[in-house]
């Protein structure tokens, strides 16, 4: 992992913190606690319209789009993990786990 990406996880990390703090704000002044007022539903209904919107980026090969609708997509995707109780150090262990497996052999082993 070089500076650069380390300093990103941590800025993920941060990110996360702040959406999980927003839980206790008023619905009417943070879009964050709006979502969590509207529920799970919601939120993951949230993070399927932004990764519908990356992809959509991503075929007409947008590239500045990608950018800014994968960050969405991050963003919504913290909420739903904050609001289920997963925390990113989960999703990089299992990414960990995962590493040097080759996706055919990784697909396979949960299938059985």
């Amino acid at each position: 992992m070089t500076e650069n990406s380390a300093m990103d996880a941590r800025m993920l990390d941060r990110l996360f913190d702040l959406v999980e703090e927003r839980k206790t704000h008023d619905p009417d002044k943070s879009y964050v606690a709006s979502l969590y007022k509207k529920g799970r539903q919601k939120i993951a209904q949230k993070v399927g319209e932004e990764a519908v919107e990356t992809v959509i980026a991503a075929t007409t090969d947008k590239r500045d789009e990608i950018i800014g609708e994968s960050a969405d997509l991050l963003f919504h995707l913290m909420v739903l993990w904050a609001d289920s109780g997963v925390r990113p150090a989960e999703i990089y262990a299992e990414l960990a786990r995962r590493e040097g497996v080759s996706g055919h052999d990784e697909k396979a082993a949960r299938q059985n």
